[in-house]
């Protein structure tokens, strides 16, 4: 067998960005690969190699597209396993050449990083840990006031991003007026072997706004 080239994941540059997109500018690790999948037709023998742990190795190659795309800017750095697009990851288009080039540069910067650290080794001085900051009461309020500004679209795009940030996949928001009053849907998974479709309804709080009299109507429909 012909051993692959450790940057063989340069390919996948454009493909999850082009994925990214259609998800609607974000998505949960697993949905990236399957819309990059879906998009490019790949074949049964790429989905179904592996590396020697054990582990898929086009989903291994994409997370490491991914965290390259993280270092160029063109993704959001998110600790709560959402993959995100920045404002130049939604316009950018790569070419195989300029994924190369991106793979080139990152490999220099950190090459020349750990001579750094090397040459450093023995002489850092402790430092104080900063101490992380409190919200403040202004800035809450800050961020209610954003919330109550956005449009209804806005508002549930929110909510869609606060879902996968918590571990929903697939998650979609449906629009419009006749939608029932579901505005989206998504699945949570509790383990390997159980899954749950959640439907949800976006409602702000606001003054004069009864959101539990009318959410509550809506949880005692029966579904058909």
């Amino acid at each position: 067998m012909t051993r692959k080239s450790n940057a063989e994941f340069v390919k996948w540059f454009g493909p999850l960005l082009d994925a990214l997109r259609d998800l609607g500018d974000s998505g949960r690790p697993r949905e990236v690969s399957d819309r990059i999948a879906k998009n490019l037709n790949l074949t049964d023998e790429v989905l179904d190699e592996t590396l020697k742990s054990g582990d898929s190795r086009f989903h291994n190659q994409v997370a490491w597209a991914r965290q390259y795309l993280v270092w160029e800017g063109m993704l959001k750095s998110s600790k709560h396993g959402t993959w995100t697009l920045t404002e130049k990851g939604r316009t950018a288009h790569i070419s195989d050449a300029q994924a190369a080039e991106i793979f080139k540069k990152w490999v220099a910067i950190h090459a020349e990083n750990r001579k750094q650290k090397a040459a450093e080794q023995g002489e850092a001085t402790e430092e104080e840990a900063p101490t992380p900051d409190t919200p403040q009461a202004d800035q809450k309020m800050s961020l209610i006031a954003i919330l109550r500004s956005l449009s209804p679209l806005g508002f549930e795009k929110v909510s869609r991003e606060l879902l996968r940030e918590s571990g929903f996949e697939n998650v979609e928001i449906t629009g419009g007026s006749a939608d029932g009053g579901i505005d989206g849907f998504g699945t949570l998974e509790i383990n390997p072997f159980v899954s749950f479709k959640v439907l949800f309804q976006c409602k702000r709080y606001a003054d004069g706004n009864l959101v539990g009299r009318s959410l509550h109507k809506w949880a005692t429909l029966e579904m058909p």
